[in-house]
């Protein structure tokens, strides 16, 4: 079948184009989604597909979620937009006490499995404090919920149809900075990447790095820093989907290894390597050869003129690896 290149905002397009030419029942809204999304990830759908399935919605998140699951439980395939993931606080009634719930609470007798939620997420270069924001770990408390977030176009067309296709509800997080960075070839055609799997990007035998999203970016470039500088092979991991997790693939990762290093943007307290890394701690303890290292960001709102210091980058990351390995 045809590939095209596409950027990552083009494979999300193509992905909705997708599911509203396949199925009838099919809904995509949100703010500003019938001109095409304020990173045009809906370019084009309204005109294709018409005014009452592609719309715009009021400036109100909760009610955007609890539209979407109204529309899930009456059949529709739900796919809501919240436009930036730092605005899905307003929705969080909404998703955890609703959405994650609706299925245990009627016995299985209803369900809002076929809502998605998609949202921009994660630092940008100039978001500052409310268009930044990583909240993957508030959703990661919830079961009843999946939480996926891709790391380039192929990824993010597969996993997001994995999403939509899914018989719960899920929150679909795009990291934004990749919205045009990042192009490869994809296939026009739908297809699947399944959810709760992770991918070795790189295999290696010294060190484990774990990350998601855009940090998987900067664990490709420290990978071939440590190998570069200090002949320390890493395997590196792409989480994919926080919820739930592949703790299989990780943790035989760090049996083979012995070091796990985890990194995100979010705040390092209650952040997701917490969780990743206490599991590893209970799983693999007499295999780890130095303590896990967690490289995050700060537990400060995300600032502006300070997102470079803020952030985990590779020079962090490297210094972390030179800790283990030296431990």
């Amino acid at each position: 079948c045809g590939t095209h290149k596409m950027n990552l905002f083009q494979s999300i397009t193509s992905a909705l184009d997708n599911t509203l030419a396949s199925d009838p029942t099919a809904v995509i809204f949100g703010e500003d989604v019938a001109f095409g999304g304020v990173f045009r990830c809906t370019v084009g759908l309204r005109d294709k597909y018409g005014k009452d399935r592609v719309f715009n919605t009021p400036l109100c998140e909760q009610g955007i979620v609890g539209f979407g699951i109204g529309a899930a439980v009456a059949g529709a395939t739900a796919i809501a937009e919240i436009q930036f993931a730092d605005y899905i606080y307003p929705a969080f009634d909404q998703i955890v006490n609703e959405a994650a719930k609706y299925r245990y609470r009627s016995g299985n007798l209803f369900d809002c499995g076929s809502l998605t939620i998609r949202a921009p997420w994660g630092c940008v270069g100039h978001g500052s404090l409310y268009h930044s924001q990583s909240p993957e770990a508030f959703f990661a408390h919830c079961p009843g919920i999946k939480v996926v977030i891709p790391r380039s176009p192929v990824q993010a067309k597969g996993l997001l149809l994995s999403c939509i296709a899914d018989k719960n509800p899920c929150i679909f997080f795009e990291p934004k900075i990749l919205y045009r960075a990042a192009v490869e070839q994809v296939p026009e055609e739908p297809y699947i990447i399944p959810l709760s799997q992770a991918e070795i990007l790189q295999e290696g035998s010294d060190v484990t790095l774990v990350a998601w999203g855009t940090q998987i970016h900067v664990m490709k470039e420290v990978a071939a820093m440590a190998q570069e500088k200090l002949g320390v092979s890493c395997e590196v991991i792409d989480l994919q989907t926080i919820l739930p997790w592949d703790t299989e693939t990780i943790c035989k990762s760090v049996v083979k290894t012995g070091r796990l290093l985890i990194s995100h943007e979010a705040p390092i307290t209650g952040g997701f390597a917490a969780e990743i890394s206490s599991t590893v701690q209970e799983e693999c303890f007499l295999n780890l050869e130095a303590p896990i290292s967690r490289v995050c960001g700060y537990d400060t709102p995300f600032p502006h003129i300070f997102e470079p210091f803020y952030i985990p980058d590779k020079w962090k990351c490297f210094e972390a690896i030179k800790k283990m390995i030296n431990y």
